[in-house]
């Protein structure tokens, strides 16, 4: 059974159907920190921006687990701020990530990790 290949642009339509109370969402390039596709429902989010410095989170963390002879790979990373959580999920071959950002008081962590993981396979 092979798996079926979602563009960037289908994954944010998906994600947001799943969850329309999303701050932010992003698929983005891992190697480049360029957003493939995006969408925010807070006009002074820069989407961008988060993406790009959320790339330098998730080198940081690969280049940590290759330094330390960790094998292990990364499931999704979490960041957890006052009141919002940012979600990172990486593709299958790592070339991509799903970027998420959610108001806390409005979101299940359980859920948002299930969709994440849900989406971020049909990526490659």
């Amino acid at each position: 059974m092979s798996a079926v290949t979602v563009s960037p642009k289908q994954t944010i339509k998906d994600i947001m159907a799943e969850l329309p109370t999303l701050l932010a969402v992003a698929v983005v390039e891992t190697e480049t920190g360029m957003p493939l596709a995006s969408h925010t429902n807070v006009a002074d989010f820069d989407i961008e921006t988060a993406a790009a410095y959320n790339t330098e989170v998730v080198k940081a963390k690969l280049k940590a687990i290759k330094a330390l002879n960790l094998n292990q790979t990364v499931q999704d990373i979490l960041l957890t701020l006052t009141d919002q959580l940012h979600l990172l999920k990486l593709s299958p071959t790592g070339d991509k990530f799903i970027y998420l950002a959610v108001n806390s008081r409005d979101t299940n962590l359980a859920q948002a990790r299930q969709i994440m993981k849900m989406y971020s396979a049909s990526l490659n």
